[in-house]
């Protein structure tokens, strides 16, 4: 299995989310923002199918707000 199809395990720190939305713009799938433009998890488990986008939205995240939870 490739690293990018191994299933992930998101982290989201509300607390250090800033609201750019570039972890909606790249997985909508998996990511919201509420009414304040904080980071919401859709999907904390996503299917590994999503891998790839996950780990690009982790990558994107301007504030650092994102990080994969290693096994």
């Amino acid at each position: 299995m490739s690293e990018e199809q191994k299933p992930v395990r998101i982290r989201a720190d509300r607390d250090v989310c800033i609201g750019a939305g570039m972890c909606v713009m790249t997985a909508d799938q998996i990511f919201d923002q509420d009414d304040d433009g904080v980071v919401v998890l859709l999907e904390p488990e996503p299917p590994a199918q999503y891998a790839d986008l996950v780990r690009r939205a982790v990558r994107a995240c301007p504030s650092g707000a994102l990080s994969l939870v290693e096994d």
